[in-house]
């Protein structure tokens, strides 16, 4: 007690000779000091060698929570160096487990759906975004089905529809857009691309009665939407923030839009639709229960917003990359030339299938910019990880960072070079995927059709598992045609003249450029 009186003595007179506002400093200071000093020691006293190794941090609840943020990829390499593939960090107050590498991959995105769960994590960012009853806003069963619905209506014959109107959609939008009216210029073109992916994808998933409703200002409420979708809406979904506001009026405005076509329809008995809003209008679950008309609405949203955000960024970034490359543009305009004639006849489907570069060039760009850096799972029991010693509690998150592997020499010589000629078989930057060939064969049907598990190949720009990504295959054909008629029309460069490309904003839960993102543009003599 003598010792504490001592102390305690001056310390009164001390905080006695402050002001009001001063004495609260320094409780605040005394506070934060002595919060991070028992974090500290927790830190280095009470390790569990049941669990993987904790990221080391100053501030408790805040965690690593800034440097993550700021550059998802270089924590994931810097802490790799440090722990190893699998490494646990505090994100806003939450453990989360990284687990990288392929193995990590298929630990994660296959794991059971009694051990890991989607839902939990992003059910509070996408109801807002897409509508109620629909996604992360439904019992998983009923999820599988509504995946089902839109898988079935993606089949070679629609995409065989779908490139013309592509194609069409593309010249239309240069020839009336105020940014391609002279002959050359600058533009930021991140801002043309989340245009022409949604006039694109509207066209052919949603019918030109839809797309006839669509204009800029309506793509712009999809980005009001998609705005949605900030990390710190995890928390704040429900905040009175400004972004939240405009996501809220647009979810209310597009659904609207929806609804009254579809009822507009019911009223007219219109059977001659082929468009995905008819084809879930006759759409019914297990039981012969028909789809409400809202969730109708609510899923044609869901599918336009899914696509929409990892469509817009992988275009900007492979015109950002065009730019940085003037010889590859060249190279895939002579490709059209060579294969298809001289007068570059209309796009078709079949006629993708003949531009291996033109392909290559999505490959490369999904590799090096995959769309969404972090995918998270909520852990519903505990996970034993096989070949260690290590449990995953349930008091923890998953995270899986796909973009990794494709980042990584071991599968991709010289892996931060972007050289789309790389996925020709005589390249010597060749990837290394031949021992994941038989794995990425095996197949399981999550309740929506037979789909590739390919837990274990490093290269997963859709993801994988139950939650991978459908829109996968109409996803490559937009980006495919949208890049063979920008490569018609135009010619890129970097305004400066160099082969730098801009850096990424993590602000988003997707990895989009950093805005303005300008480059010089002239259209082709043809």
């Amino acid at each position: 007690m003598g010792l504490l009186e001592d102390i305690q003595g001056p310390v009164s007179q001390y905080m006695a000779q402050l002001s009001t506002p001063s004495q609260v400093g320094v409780v605040a200071a005394a506070v934060i000091f002595f919060a991070v000093l028992l974090n500290v020691l927790h830190q280095i006293l009470f390790k569990n060698p049941n669990e993987p190794p904790v990221v080391f941090h100053w501030f408790p609840l805040i965690g690593s929570t800034i440097t993550y943020g700021m550059d998802p990829p270089r924590f994931f390499k810097e802490n790799r160096a440090k722990y190893g593939d699998i490494f646990t960090f505090i994100l806003l107050g939450k453990k989360t487990t990284v687990y990288l590498g392929t193995t990590g991959n298929d630990f994660i995105l296959n794991g059971k759906h009694k051990d890991v769960c989607a839902e939990e994590i992003y059910g509070v960012l996408t109801t807002p975004v897409f509508g109620k009853d629909v996604v992360y806003d439904c019992p998983n069963s009923k999820l599988m089905e509504q995946k089902k619905f839109m898988k079935i209506a993606l089949t070679t014959t629609a995409f065989q529809s779908y490139v013309p109107i592509i194609a069409d959609e593309v010249s239309s939008y240069i020839k009336r857009c105020p940014d391609f009216k002279s002959k050359s210029g600058v533009v930021n073109i991140p801002k043309n691309m989340a245009e022409i992916t949604i006039f694109t994808a509207s066209h052919c998933l949603q019918g030109s009665e839809i797309r006839s409703k669509f204009d800029e200002s309506l793509a712009a409420l999809y980005h009001d939407l998609d705005m949605g979708f900030t990390p710190v809406n995890f928390m704040f979904h429900w905040a009175p923030l400004p972004w939240n506001k405009r996501r809220d009026i647009a979810q209310r405005t597009v659904a609207k839009l929806y609804m009254d076509t579809i009822k507009e329809r019911r009223a007219a008995g219109k059977s001659d639709a082929q468009d995905m809003m008819w084809h879930l209008m006759n759409s019914t679950y297990k039981g012969d229960v028909p789809v409400p008309d809202h969730e109708v609405a609510h899923m044609l949203i869901a599918l336009l917003m899914a696509g929409q955000h990892s469509s817009s960024s992988t275009s900007s970034w492979m015109m950002l990359r065009l730019a940085s490359r003037p010889d590859i543009m060249e190279a895939l305009y002579r490709e059209q030339v060579e294969v298809l004639g001289a007068d570059l006849p209309p796009l078709t489907f079949e006629d993708l299938a003949k531009l291996p570069l033109n392909q290559a060039i999505v490959k490369e760009t999904l590799r090096l910019h995959a769309p969404i850096h972090s995918i998270m799972r909520a852990v519903k029991s505990p996970m034993p990880v096989p070949g260690t010693k290590y449990v995953i509690p349930t008091s923890h998150t998953l995270l899986a960072a796909a973009g990794v592997t494709a980042a990584d020499s071991t599968y991709f010589p010289e892996p931060d070079l972007w050289e789309p000629t790389r996925w020709s078989k005589d390249s010597p930057l060749a990837p290394s995927l031949s021992r994941n060939e038989a794995e990425e064969e095996e197949t399981i049907d999550y309740g929506y059709g037979l789909v590739s598990k390919g837990g274990r190949s490093p290269y997963l720009p859709f993801g994988a598992g139950r939650h991978r990504c459908i829109g996968e295959q109409f996803a490559n054909v937009q980006l495919q045609t949208i890049n063979a008629m920008i490569v018609r029309t135009f010619k890129f460069r970097n305004v400066d003249g160099s082969n730098k490309v801009i850096a990424t904003d993590y602000a988003s839960l997707f990895s989009r450029p950093i805005e303005p993102a300008n480059i010089h543009w002239e259209k082709r003599d043809l």
